[in-house]
């Protein structure tokens, strides 16, 4: 699987994790307020925060995909720029020692 389409689907998978996890979190802080049991909304906060710290970890990877993208794209011009440049040199070299 290319770099592009990880980002593609990790992006938006790991923006929509953390939004669940917040959803979870305001339900289990809900349930504290309401006088649940202790386990119940203690459990739900458990599961919320794992699902938003994952959610953050997977968007940082993201993050990291994409750099690493724009990345490759910026050397990949850099490098077509000098070979450009070599080639002028070349052609104007060779046309002095022609003439």
């Amino acid at each position: 699987m290319s770099t592009r389409t990880k980002w593609l689907l990790l992006a938006p998978f790991s923006l929509m994790l953390i939004g669940y996890g917040l959803c979870v979190f305001s339900g289990a802080a809900n349930a504290m307020h309401n006088g649940q049991p202790f386990s119940q909304w203690f459990i739900l906060g458990t599961y919320s925060l794992v699902l938003i710290n994952g959610g953050i970890s997977l968007f940082g990877h993201a993050v990291r995909l994409r750099v690493m993208m724009d990345t490759r794209q910026i050397i990949r011009r850099q490098l077509k720029k000098e070979l450009k440049s070599r080639q002028k040199r070349k052609a104007s070299f060779g046309n002095r020692n022609e003439a």
